[in-house]
C-alpha cells in the first residue's frame, strides 16, 4: 500500500503530514537515479527497498572523468504543502553530508531548491529543515535572484551526495514529513 499521499483536504495546518513513506515498495520503486553519468562521470546510485521496511539510497561517488555526484528523485506529482514550514527527514546515515532537493516544476532541467544535512554514523535521527533555508540551484550552482521556495508548488523530492565525497555511501530513509 502506498502511504505517500496528497492531502489537499487536511484541515489541520499545524499537524505533521507524511509526504513520503519509504516503507512502501511501490513508492521506492518509482524513484529514479540521476548520477554524474549524464555529464560523462562514472558515479552510480540507486534507491532500493530494504529488509527493514525503509529505503536505502546507496552507491559510489567517483571523481573520475569530471564526475562527483549521485542522486535520486521521486516522480513528479502535486503535493499540498502550502502553509507548511518545512520538512523532517527520518534517516540513518554514514556520517556524510547529503542534500535534500525539492522541485516546483516538472522541468527536468529546471531550478531545484536544496538544503544540506549531515548524518550521524549508523544512528537514526530526525533532521528538521525549514523551507526558508532552501537555496535555489541549477546544475549545482546557486541561482541569484530566483524566487524563494513556494512549498505549495513542490512536485518532487530528491537526495544528492556531492561536494567531493568520493567513495561508497549509504543513507537509510524511513520517511519525509511536512510540519
Amino acid at each position: 500500500m502506498n502511504s505517500s499521499r496528497n492531502d489537499d483536504a487536511d484541515p489541520r495546518p499545524n499537524s505533521v503530514l507524511v509526504v513520503v513513506d519509504f516503507g512502501s515498495a511501490v513508492e521506492v520503486g518509482a524513484w529514479s537515479a540521476i548520477d554524474d553519468v549524464v555529464m560523462g562521470g562514472v558515479s552510480s546510485s540507486a534507491l532500493v527497498a530494504s529488509d527493514e521496511g525503509t529505503a536505502l539510497f546507496t552507491g559510489a561517488v567517483s571523481m573520475d572523468k569530471g564526475g562527483g555526484f549521485a542522486s535520486v528523485r521521486s516522480p513528479d506529482r502535486a503535493r499540498a504543502l502550502a502553509g507548511r514550514q518545512g520538512l523532517r527527514v527520518h534517516s540513518r546515515g554514514d556520517g556524510q553530508r547529503y542534500k535534500l532537493r525539492v522541485r516546483t516544476s516538472a522541468d527536468f532541467e529546471g531550478i531545484a531548491y536544496q538544503i544540506p544535512f549531515v548524518t550521524q554514523h549508523l544512528a537514526w535521527s530526525t533532521t528538521e529543515l525549514a523551507f526558508v533555508d532552501f537555496v535555489p540551484v541549477l546544475r549545482g550552482r546557486v541561482v541569484p535572484g530566483a524566487a524563494p521556495l513556494d512549498p505549495g508548488a513542490i512536485v518532487s523530492f530528491g537526495f544528492l551526495i556531492s561536494d567531493r565525497q568520493a567513495g561508497r555511501f549509504r543513507l537509510d530513509l524511513a520517511r519525509i514529513e511536512a510540519f
